[in-house]
């Protein structure tokens, strides 16, 4: 027979047990992680295993190629004209370690552009870079865009025609844009662009809009809108928001920190009340 156990020792637990928690109800609001619970000291299994697949697709949205070629057919298909271009990281992995070649172009690709670029200057390009998600553009930018044409004032009707292409970009961060809309002579460019996957938004898309894009323009002159998605902020809200900055910009011939985002507050003539969230 074994001896018993001094009773100095402590007693082994028994099976921990599952404690919700009191915030359980908030999820239904946010995809956000809160009100996990716990199982003893630690995590409950089932929420490690979405942490997991949250994770995991979010590192597959950064490591993705854009599909450039289908997307430029999904434009043709609606009706846009497109250009393709791309930065002087010749690869995913040298795109990842090196920012700095994300944001400029290769002089092969500055040539073509300029020989590209229309006889009149476009008021208003766009650009489609994949950034950080490509997963973003494929499931964000063709809705964004339909709401951007369905919403657009009068007299804007131009955007990606033959003068004015949406231009396509691949290993693109945010201020190539700079370079490909001095290289098409734009008057302002708007680059859609993946957002850096977070663990509950590996499609998140982002819209730059910078006036009199050229090289060497910083992020303080170029005005955001962000976490573009049906869990964030709707195509249709953000196209709104799109042509708020667009003609405010005009007005104000400026964007960036001299442009204030007033939309939800201040509507403007021929774009109608701020639309809903």
């Amino acid at each position: 027979m074994s001896a018993p156990l001094p009773p100095d020792l402590p007693v082994p637990p028994g099976p921990a047990t599952l404690t919700t928690d009191p915030w359980t109800d908030l999820r239904r609001h946010t995809q956000a992680r809160i009100a996990l619970g716990r199982c003893g000291v630690s995590v409950p299994t089932a929420e490690l295993l979405r942490f997991g697949l949250a994770h995991a697709q979010a590192r597959d949205a950064v490591q993705l190629a854009l599909d450039a070629d289908a997307l430029c057919e999904a434009l043709h298909a609606e009706g846009w004209s497109s250009l393709r271009t791309a930065s002087a990281a010749p690869d995913r992995a040298t795109y990842l370690l090196r920012p700095d070649l994300g944001r400029r172009l290769a002089a092969p690709q500055v040539q073509a552009l300029r020989t590209r670029r229309p006889a009149a200057d476009p008021e208003l390009l766009i650009v489609i870079g994949d950034g950080l998600s490509s997963l973003a553009i494929a499931r964000q930018a063709l809705p964004l865009l339909r709401a951007i044409r369905a919403s657009a004032p009068e007299g804007e009707a131009a955007i990606g025609r033959a003068e004015a292409p949406i231009v396509v970009a691949t290993q693109a961060r945010v201020a190539l844009g700079d370079m490909i809309g001095e290289a098409l002579g734009a008057r302002m460019v708007a680059v859609l662009i993946g957002e850096r996957p977070g663990l509950s938004s590996p499609d998140s898309l982002g819209l730059y809009l910078t006036r009199e894009p050229r090289t060497g323009r910083t992020d303080a002159e170029r005005n955001c809108i962000s976490n573009i998605r049906p869990e964030g902020l709707s195509h249709e809200r953000a196209a709104y928001k799109f042509w708020w900055h667009v003609l405010q910009a005009r007005a104000q011939q400026a964007t960036g920190v001299a442009l204030k985002d007033m939309s939800d507050t201040q509507p403007l003539p021929g774009l109608g009340a701020p639309r809903p969230a």
